[in-house]
């Protein structure tokens, strides 16, 4: 725990020195200064989230046993943990498709950095996923409703690149054709989607190129011009681009069944399918940091009560 009685100095912390900072937020102690918000490292507070300076944190816990998780995975990957804070500190001030952007390039450097290499190197060699038979993403149009369905059950929906490409084709139909009123998203099987295709991370040939595939070919750049239009119906599964992509949609209505999971920092990487700048404009930088930081699963009700889906669908 830290005492203030000055600004901090920023020397000591940031992923290659002090990898965290952790401050107690109590009415009997000095507040922090201003300043913490500009650590290149995760703030951690400790106390009540009514404090007045609570909001200079990047994540507020009620005790230090909340921390435990918090900490093992920022050590794990301090320089990805770091630039999770910065980008989210950073993209409460920018647009939707400025916050996009940010984070693809955020993403980016992070490809090329250490803690992924690390991840990639014990996975082994990386594989584009082979072609499967049907469509995998399938399109129904009802009316003024278009309905696009996930369409890789036996895989749980990873988005492949295929499923990608497929899925920003039929997005950019609905943004061109104004008489498609709503656009239902949905997946077949049991569950959403556990998000991307891991055995597909590596693929691009630099860092570079996967940022301007990102901005041209991903989902969340296909469906945030129309994102009041579309409506997600999640159940089981919504892990990584799966609760990214969800939370960029105008109206989410999950399962009970559902839950929602951000793993990335097991990679050395941050969300990168929109995460940062979908998930934080429902539920507030500090409880994205927080998804993202943990690793932890969080239950349909309690997305519900923080704003991360809309209702609650009967199964």
């Amino acid at each position: 725990m830290t005492e203030f009685s000055n600004p901090v100095d920023p020397e000591p912390f940031g992923p290659l020195a002090e990898h965290y900072l952790v401050v107690t937020l109590s009415a009997t102690r000095i507040a922090p200064p201003a300043s913490i918000r500009e650590l290149p490292c995760p703030v951690l507070g400790v106390g009540e989230a009514a404090h007045p300076a609570a909001h200079l944190c990047d994540i507020v816990v009620a005790d230090e046993q909340a921390l435990a998780p918090l900490i093992a995975n920022i050590e794990r990957a301090p320089i990805a943990a770091a630039v999770l804070v910065q980008i989210l500190r950073v993209g409460e001030k920018l647009s939707l498709h400025e916050a996009l952007v940010l984070e693809s390039l955020a993403y980016a450097t992070l490809q090329g950095g250490a803690e992924n290499r690390a991840w990639l190197a014990a996975r082994g060699p990386a594989r584009a996923a082979p072609p499967r038979g049907g469509p995998p993403v399938i399109l129904t149009r009802t009316a003024d409703q278009l309905a696009l369905t996930l369409n890789r059950p036996g895989e749980h929906n990873a988005i492949t690149i295929e499923m990608r490409d497929a899925l920003v084709e039929a997005l950019r139909l609905a943004a061109l054709d104004r008489s498609i009123r709503t656009v239902m998203l949905t997946g077949a099987g049991k569950c959403f989607s556990v998000g991307g295709a891991l055995a597909e991370f590596g693929t691009a040939p630099d860092q570079a190129t996967a940022h301007a595939v990102r901005t041209m070919r991903g989902p969340a750049f296909a469906l945030a011009p129309i994102a009041a239009r579309v409506r997600a119906l999640v159940h089981g599964t919504c892990i990584g681009a799966g609760a990214e992509l969800a939370s960029l949609c105008g109206h989410v209505a999950a399962r009970p069944n559902s839950f929602f999971q951000l793993p990335e920092i097991r990679f050395g990487l941050i969300p990168g399918a929109g995460g940062t700048a979908g998930l934080s404009r429902r539920i507030g930088r500090q409880r994205t940091a927080w998804m993202a930081l943990s690793g932890r699963r969080v239950g349909a009700e309690q997305a519900l009560a923080w704003g991360l889906v809309d209702e609650i669908s009967p199964p």
